[in-house]
């Protein structure tokens, strides 16, 4: 973790532990390192993958209503999927495409993510969920962090709302 980047004190240890793992594995988007992704998504997987894939899926649905504030359409998607699969291929030989897309789907709730990640798998789910905000965060303004703190707010804050 940075030791620059602090969490809100009032967030339980899970959620800052989720956030220091997201923040480890954009850090190792940000520099292309294989090595260091694979550690950060190691520490991903042993967390809660629902708890882990709800702030991943928030992050790239926030992500994607800043980077096409008129709308998105199908091509929109097509166009970030390719964008991510050429950035990254060049760093990941390994890439797979499909796990990316169904990061997209999933997210926009297009797809099941539970049917979704046990076909692909949690790591590579994990990871693709990682390139994908990697990716689309760089076409953004706002510090990445600001955009794993937005989600997990967000997230507490709708589990904490009492339905009438």
């Amino acid at each position: 973790m940075n030791p620059e980047q602090s969490w809100p004190t009032e967030w339980p240890k899970v959620a800052r532990n989720i956030a220091d793992a997201t923040a480890d594995a954009l850090a190792a988007v940000r520099a292309a390192s294989g090595g260091a992704l694979t550690e950060a998504v190691d520490e991903l997987k042993n967390l809660s993958f629902e708890q882990v894939s709800s702030v991943h899926a928030a992050i790239v649905r926030e992500l994607l209503e800043d980077t096409h504030p008129d709308g998105l359409s199908s091509e929109d998607v097509q166009d970030a999927l390719t964008a991510c699969a050429k950035a990254t291929i060049t760093w990941l030989p390994d890439l797979d495409v499909q796990a990316l897309a169904a990061v997209y789907t999933g997210a926009l709730g297009i797809s099941d993510l539970e049917d979704d990640s046990f076909r692909i798998g949690h790591g590579a789910y994990l990871r693709s969920a990682v390139l994908v905000m990697g990716s689309l965060s760089a076409g953004t303004k706002k510090p990445q962090a600001t955009y794993i703190a937005t989600a997990i707010s967000e997230i507490a804050r709708a589990q904490t709302i009492e339905m009438p």
